[in-house]
């Protein structure tokens, strides 16, 4: 099942509210097309292996409490990257 780029932007969105305690009406946010080095779109998570293919997606970038945080996208998956060093697959 393809996740769309409004599915994307929700998903992160309710993640970050979860993960940092954050009230969703407290996030900015922008998105943007990005093509990424492969299929983990550049966030491969600690031992994983990821196809080397060019994988198209969105950079979805949220702010709160003064911070940035980034998460990417495709049609398949939603991945945060490089929260307190390490990437996680939403």
């Amino acid at each position: 099942m393809a996740i769309t780029k409004e599915e994307a932007v929700r998903k992160a969105r309710t993640d970050l509210v979860s993960r940092i305690g954050v009230k969703e009406d407290e996030i900015e946010q922008s998105v943007e097309e990005d093509d990424f080095p492969d299929m983990a779109l550049g966030a491969a998570t600690k031992g994983e292996m990821s196809g080397q293919m060019m994988t198209s997606g969105w950079r979805i970038n949220l702010k709160a409490r003064g911070q940035n945080f980034e998460y990417r996208a495709s049609k398949n998956q939603i991945r945060l990257f490089n929260y307190k060093g390490s990437n996680y697959r939403i």
